[in-house]
């Protein structure tokens, strides 16, 4: 080979050698970008501030109250309708079981399932 073809030869493949390597780099780059996870945007909210913190636990306190007086309310009545129920089973025999006595039992359950209810709100 005759210099200058050598020296238009050399520089062909650096120049070829050269654009590998910037490809090569490039699509190296965009593998890392790719491969960085992306999630959900966070939203930040701002904090409450002390004064709605209490308002908030006085409210939830009230609620509470609420619903325990509820429950005692609840509780007593089914205490009443337990005690009418044994006295009218008391008062009926072996044979003979009346209506009231049935429809009493079906109120009884029914509040008893409302003070469940009542009682597993809270948690």
């Amino acid at each position: 080979m005759q210099p200058t073809k050598f020296t238009a030869f050399l520089a062909c493949a650096i120049v070829a050698v050269s654009v590998v390597l910037a490809v090569g780099a490039l699509g190296a780059q965009e593998t890392t970008i790719a491969q960085v996870p992306v999630g959900p945007p966070v939203i930040r909210t701002p904090e409450p501030d002390r004064e709605q913190i209490k308002i908030r636990q006085e409210q939830l306190k009230k609620i509470n109250s609420a619903r325990q007086a509820a429950i005692k309310k609840d509780t007593d009545k089914l205490l009443q309708l337990a005690t009418e129920l044994k006295q009218s089973v008391d008062k009926s025999n072996e044979h003979t079981l009346s209506l009231d006595v049935v429809k009493k039992a079906e109120e009884i359950e029914k509040l008893a399932r409302s003070v469940k209810d009542k009682m597993k709100s809270g948690y």
